[in-house]
């Protein structure tokens, strides 16, 4: 892959359980092209936030290495980190709870750009509050309310402005329009890619719908118990999934009832294997109908078995 913006490692994050370790995040490798869209999907609880978290080490990584812009930021201090965070950036998932309620849409905006002394005057720092006010859809009318006055999409449009004011160059997309009704959700996606065309920014996009990364996404990673299983461009994903868990999380997807009759939906039954200190093997296997001993002996790493389609499956 050309121009990797972001590249991790073997990332692993662990939090600990009383003596032992919750593997929430564990050894994930992967890389994202600037100017594109990763993709990461997977049920709640598969370590998607705490991956987007470790990457710009708002979670410090347990192991593993994050390379950013070509420099490896893993053990970077917080004085080299103040600089670095100017161009990695997160939206969150609830708009609400990551606003101070106290503080005007122009104090939410402004806040970032003051705190890293971006502008020299007060002039400045509104004028260029105005700028991100326009450029992501809230009028200027707007600049005195708070945030209990707006409804979740304007919300979610100041957090998007807040993330934008440092200029970044990469955004960590915390499942952004989850939150959201669903007219909302496609002028916030449409937003983000009106803004990565014109801002030539990069994104990981984490959500649990399938429909939305499908809509937005250049690649797909597909997450399970802080594992990847599956990783591949978008449209390959969808034409020709080949991880048992990644064809049964494509047949849940609600179709036409036109369509039902070709389609048969995959359950998967079963218990999720625990994330406190799990065995060695793939953590899918006892949720598989295809698992046999060797899928419980070993850990399986990412292979790959078509040009940029790579797998953790020994069925394949």
């Amino acid at each position: 892959m050309k121009n990797a913006l972001l590249e991790i490692k073997d990332l692993k994050k662990y939090f600990k359980v009383n003596k032992s370790n919750l593997h929430a995040v564990d050894g994930i490798s992967l890389k994202i092209e600037e100017g594109k869209t990763l993709g990461v999907v997977g049920e709640s609880g598969c370590g998607k936030s705490t991956l987007g978290r470790t990457v710009i080490r708002l979670h410090e990584p347990t192991s593993g290495e994050i390379y950013f812009d070509g420099k490896n930021i893993t053990h970077y201090n917080k004085s080299e980190m103040k600089i670095v965070r100017k161009d990695m950036q997160i939206i969150f998932q609830d708009p609400y709870s990551s606003l101070n309620p106290r503080m005007s849409v122009q104090e939410l905006i402004a806040e970032p750009i003051i705190i890293n002394k971006i502008c020299a005057s007060k002039s400045d720092i509104y004028q260029k509050v105005s700028h991100y006010m326009n450029l992501v859809g809230l009028t200027q009318r707007l600049s005195g309310a708070y945030p209990h006055e707006l409804d979740g999409g304007r919300r979610q449009r100041i957090g998007i402005a807040r993330a934008l004011a440092l200029d970044p160059k990469f955004l960590v997309c915390d499942e952004p329009v989850s939150a959201l009704d669903v007219s909302i959700q496609a002028q916030i996606l449409n937003l983000l890619m009106d803004l990565q065309s014109e801002l030539k920014l990069t994104y990981m996009f984490i959500t649990h719908d399938l429909s939305v990364v499908r809509h937005i996404s250049t690649n797909i990673a597909v997450m399970y118990l802080g594992k990847c299983v599956e990783l591949c461009p978008s449209k390959e994903l969808f034409k020709n999934p080949m991880h048992p868990y990644t064809q049964a999380l494509l047949s849940a997807i609600p179709i036409p009832k036109s369509e039902m009759r070709h389609k048969k939906q995959m359950i998967i039954r079963g218990e999720l294997t625990s994330p406190i200190n799990p065995l060695p093997g793939c953590r899918f296997s006892d949720r598989c109908k295809y698992s046999d001993g060797l899928c419980k002996s070993e850990d399986l790493p990412l292979r790959e078995v078509e040009k940029d389609h790579f797998v953790a499956c020994n069925r394949i």
